[in-house]
């Protein structure tokens, strides 16, 4: 292999000789001999480290093997003097070569992972309700409005403790009236005392399209439901759960209105308290089950 036209380099190096040791045509002792000159001319190591690279580029662009012991792991490589090492000079420097992929191949096999995750989503829909106990809502499906300020004040008011409702449990005859009358609609306040809560209260909100109430319940530790009541637009009876942070909200429609009951707590507890909520309402959560 001819690897320069020069007969030597500026250091006094014979270029044949080095083209010689590249190629492995040297006997041993001629090669001990130009290692050892390689260790202390850096010009001419760098230039026998470039033409193992080109001769190892070479070598996989034609697919020819390598028969030389080349090696294709540039970790176990003993670099040139040159190349920042100063020992086994006679390891051959390459240049590994990964074939890309195209772009078309590419594109091809992400459309047939979407493809394949959307048949899954279709298959596994109708069976999601089942496999979540009813908390479920849908492929990409958003919780409805009162559902989502339903769970927002649950956050805004259950921590306060001086004022967490406008009007306490001692006046629930007046709190029942007042919140009919704003909702245009007779209300009831479920009891949860089976369930170790009492209620504290109620309130007035803004609804998504009128008024809304919230009841608030307390344990004796202190923890808080509250129930939201609000007017919906929505013609569905599933039952179904939103998520956020460590509350829950279970929430259902019936009857043109929209029910959410919101709490910290463990969701299968929390469904069960919701179940008692809806019949006491007058709901029908046999349809859930």
């Amino acid at each position: 292999m001819n690897h320069d036209h020069d007969a030597s380099m500026p250091d006094g190096v014979d270029l044949r000789a080095l083209s010689a040791f590249v190629d492995g045509e040297l006997a041993p002792a001629e090669r001990e001999r130009i290692a050892a000159l390689l260790a202390q001319r850096p010009q001419a190591a760098a230039r026998v480290s470039a033409w193992r690279a080109q001769k190892a580029a070479l070598r996989a662009l034609c697919g020819a093997p390598l028969h030389d012991g080349t090696r294709h792991d540039l970790s176990n490589h003993a670099e040139l003097p040159g190349d920042r090492a100063s020992t086994a000079a006679d390891d051959p420097a390459v240049i590994v070569l990964r074939p890309r992929t195209p772009w078309w191949r590419r594109a091809g096999l992400a459309a047939c992972w979407l493809a394949v995750g959307a048949g899954l989503a279709l298959a596994l829909g109708p069976l999601a309700p089942r496999l979540t106990g009813g908390a479920w809502n849908g492929l990409g499906a958003r919780a409805p409005a009162f559902a989502e300020r339903a769970d927002i004040a649950y956050a805004v008011y259950t921590p306060e403790q001086r004022h967490p409702v406008e009007v306490a449990a001692s006046e629930e005859e007046h709190l029942i009236n007042w919140l009919s009358k704003r909702l245009n609609r007779p209300l009831s306040v479920p009891s949860l005392q089976e369930y170790g809560y009492t209620l504290v209260g109620g309130r007035l909100l803004p609804g998504e399209a009128g008024p809304a109430a919230q009841f608030m319940y307390e344990n004796r530790s202190g923890a808080r439901l509250t129930l939201y009541v609000s007017g919906t637009a929505r013609d569905e009876t599933a039952f179904r759960l939103l998520r956020d942070g460590n509350r829950r909200t279970f929430y259902w429609i019936s009857d043109g209105m929209g029910y959410a009951l919101s709490g910290p707590i463990a969701e299968g507890k929390l469904r069960s308290i919701a179940v008692d909520v809806c019949s006491a309402l007058g709901g029908k959560p046999e349809a859930w089950q």
